[in-house]
């Protein structure tokens, strides 16, 4: 089955942010004309860096460390290339954020149910045959999607072409084991914000390596302060609630009458 993926050419990226605006209104985010950059309620964005227009998203890894390291499965890298994220089984014990190299998985935290968001490069779309709602939003064609030999060719035949104007080099072909998010840049990747000193190699069992020496009761502390986290902000509501209903009392103390008659 074909691996697909984005090509990003920055040279053609004119900061825009309609990609911005269309990842918002898939995922039901408020659209946030000032914070570009990834956030709990933005999986895409468009950072400044050498006074070029980068754009940022999950990079959807070839072998990612967020499936290795999650203990419940939260996270699966599907077949055809995105790697897809399901709230259900999380329970947040927050290892995707810690083992992921591109610093991508956000978590809620002012969520009272929180969980963990990033990009699934559309997989529902995709699935039947549609294109990823940032590349169908990006009028210049910054972003192109395809599957990713198609995309790597297009990549290659583009610097070959125009060798003046693009660094000789295609991002995410072999860091970190490879990505299905691509990158063209007519300077060093390093200057434009992407991490450029990564192995060249799959990170997953080198970083599960390192997570499993870490004792158990560091893992089920973490998750039982999120617990803790969870139970005090519902007792904080409740809280709030009974001082509303104690206030409302106070400023019409007839309606508590009533209800005492009724009762």
């Amino acid at each position: 089955m074909q691996r697909y993926g984005i090509l990003i050419d920055t040279t053609l990226c004119v900061g825009c942010y309609e990609c911005e605006n269309a990842c918002a209104e898939r995922w039901g985010f408020p659209p946030d004309a000032d914070a570009h950059t990834l956030s709990s309620t933005q999986n895409t964005a468009i950072n400044q860096c050498n006074e070029v227009y980068v754009p940022k998203m999950c990079m959807h890894c070839l072998e990612p460390t967020c499936v290795s390291v999650c203990p419940v499965g939260a996270f699966t890298k599907t077949a055809i290339g995105p790697v897809v994220y399901d709230a259900d089984k999380c329970i947040g014990c927050r290892y995707c954020m810690q083992a992921c190299p591109f610093d991508v998985p956000k978590y809620q935290w002012s969520s009272v149910v929180p969980k963990v968001t990033k990009c699934n490069l559309c997989y529902e779309r995709i699935s039947k045959g549609e294109n990823p709602a940032c590349v169908d939003a990006c009028i210049p064609q910054a972003r192109i999607f395809g599957t990713l030999e198609s995309l790597i060719a297009e990549a290659k035949k583009r610097i070959a072409d125009n060798a003046e104007n693009y660094y000789p080099a295609v991002y995410g072909v072999n860091e970190a084991g490879g990505t299905s998010i691509l990158y063209l840049a007519n300077k060093q990747f390093a200057e434009l914000g992407l991490k450029a000193n990564l192995p060249l190699h799959p990170l997953p069992d080198l970083t599960w390596a390192i997570l499993s020496k870490i004792p158990n009761y560091v893992f089920w502390g973490g998750t039982l302060l999120g617990g803790i986290w969870w139970l005090t902000q519902r007792k904080n509501e409740i809280r709030r609630l009974e001082n509303s209903l104690k206030t409302m009392e106070e400023l019409h103390p007839s309606s508590r009458l009533n209800n005492n008659n009724h009762s």
